[in-house]
């Protein structure tokens, strides 16, 4: 039900905005446009040996003498007297002759004289109109293919030419049809001999259906006629392995038409043109992927069935003996990263709205207001590009609760340690050795001192587990001691969100460095 809901609310904007929906569809790259960027265009040096192609062979000097006209056949060889039968068929008109003389080599006949043309390779002009870029008159050669004429005319016009229908047309009526798909898709196309006078037609776009998402192919694709099911549609579209729906949009007697089906049930689905197709990859899956970081050894990925509880994973972990510390074990989750995100983004708003709306009461007040404003603008775009961990805390004293596992959740358990880091606004940051004896002054004098931007009413202590606690007289071996920049402003209320902000960052990141040189 709540998928349901989620779709509805994705498709609604299309029952308000469908025409510029179908206009931001229609400009869709055609699938094949790729085509025309001028390689097939590009000189071809008299083409190549095709079968039924005749070559006229001279051969003359040592104990051979031919003087005749040769026919490749059907299966691309050639038959030369006193020599037999020769492959030819692919061959540059060009690379001709070093393959006969090749050839002739290999047979003993090394002193022979070749002359060899071909006889039916003489340049022709092809007309070429319809739905391309630049109709007009083009020459090549009649071995020349459909793609390279197409090409020297510019292409087809992505808006309103067919890439299914092009007709090639001689004496006045019409000999063969070609569909470029196949040619996409598989490297098909069919062989034709191109004559002189001959026209190519680029005939008006089909129906055309828009396609994106979760497929291998985002593309216009054009229906032929009577292949406008989806069935067809799902053969050039080709969706990942992921795709397991559709959402369809489109025109249906005059009004718009939105409906979201399983994958399995396009095939039988009526498709017509203006039609958009999404799709998506909106099956949960049986199993959710974890990870593991910390003092571990062995496997850190861990396929897991979903709904699986951390419990449940536990059992599979090898921590490091004596080294892991379980009590302390806490998770990194991505949707706690967005939601942290989202805060800090709502606090630095209200921040960016407090500082540029105070009001001054003198010019004096009003210089200073603005190199407040300037100072907390620098401050928001930094603190803008911090990073949260997502973490969520586990530990209740000496025991860890259990929870229901998400797709990406990682799992830390830290390594036991005897230190006690010193950050944030003291003058050297320090890691120094845990002492039960040693209380919070002694830490930060072990760093110097605080230095002149501390605020040492706020001092954070940050546990292993992900905690945060304000408790300064219990400082444990593992924590790091953060201590916050103070906040100088007149504006009380640029202090009291400027505070939130980097109260915010030290949970969320676990540092403020790099924001507090800003403060002051």
């Amino acid at each position: 039900m709540y998928r349901h809901f989620l779709l509805i609310l994705m498709l609604l904007p299309s029952l308000c905005c469908w025409p510029q929906d179908a206009q931001a569809a229609s400009t869709q790259a055609p699938y094949g446009a790729n085509l025309f960027q001028g390689n097939f265009s590009k000189e071809t040096k008299g083409g190549q040996v095709l079968p039924g192609d005749r070559i006229v062979l001279r051969l003359w000097g040592g104990s051979l003498t031919v003087d005749s006209t040769l026919t490749v056949d059907a299966n691309g060889h050639v038959n030369i007297p006193d020599i037999g039968d020769m492959l030819v068929a692919g061959l540059a008109y060009d690379k001709l002759t070093d393959a006969l003389r090749s050839k002739l080599a290999a047979s003993g006949h090394a002193d022979s004289q070749i002359y060899v043309a071909p006889l039916d390779n003489q340049p022709v002009a092809v007309f070429i109109t319809g739905n391309v870029a630049r109709p007009g008159r083009y020459s090549g050669t009649p071995n020349d293919t459909v793609l390279a004429f197409l090409d020297k005319a510019g292409g087809i016009d992505p808006q309103r030419g067919s890439y299914r229908r092009i007709q090639l047309t001689r004496g006045g009526r019409t000999i063969q049809e070609f569909d470029l798909y196949p040619f996409v898709q598989r490297g098909r196309l069919p062989a034709v001999r191109f004559m002189d006078n001959d026209t190519l037609v680029v005939l008006d776009k089909g129906p055309a259906v828009s396609v994106s998402g979760a497929v291998r192919n985002s593309a216009l694709f054009e229906l032929r006629a009577g292949q406008t099911s989806g069935k067809d549609l799902l053969l050039l579209a080709e969706p990942d392995n992921t795709a397991s729906h559709i959402a369809l949009k489109g025109i249906r007697n005059g009004a718009p038409y939105n409906t979201y089906l399983p994958l399995r049930e396009l095939a039988g689905l009526p498709l017509q043109d203006g039609d958009n197709l999404t799709f998506m990859a909106d099956n949960p899956g049986s199993t959710i992927s974890v990870q593991v970081q910390g003092a571990v050894r062995g496997a850190r990925s861990f396929p897991v069935r979903r709904g699986a509880r951390l419990a449940e994973v536990l059992n599979f972990i090898a921590v490091e003996p004596g080294r892991a510390n379980i009590e302390a074990i806490h998770i990194k989750r991505k949707s706690v990263v967005q939601q942290q995100k989202k805060a800090l983004a709502d606090s630095l708003h209200r921040l960016e709205e407090t500082a540029l709306t105070a009001s001054s009461s003198s010019s004096e007040e009003t210089q200073i207001r603005a190199k407040e404003a300037e100072m907390i603008t620098k401050f928001v775009e930094r603190a803008k590009a911090v990073e949260p961990e997502g973490i969520v805390v586990l530990g209740r004293g000496d025991t860890v609760g259990d929870l229901t596992l998400e797709d990406g959740d990682i799992i830390v358990i830290p390594a036991k340690s005897d230190v006690v880091l010193v950050n944030g606004e003291v003058m050297i940051p320090q890691a120094m050795l845990w002492n039960e004896d040693n209380d919070l002054d002694d830490y930060i004098k072990g760093a110097g001192g605080y230095n002149s931007r501390a605020d040492r009413d706020h001092v954070l202590v940050m546990r292993q587990n992900g905690s945060v606690s304000r408790d300064t007289d219990d400082i444990r071996a593992g924590d790091q001691i953060l201590v916050l920049p103070k906040v100088e402003s007149k504006n009380m209320q640029a202090v009291k969100d400027v505070s939130t902000v980097l109260m915010q960052v030290a949970v969320s990141a676990g540092t403020v460095l790099g924001l507090s040189s800003l403060l002051n």
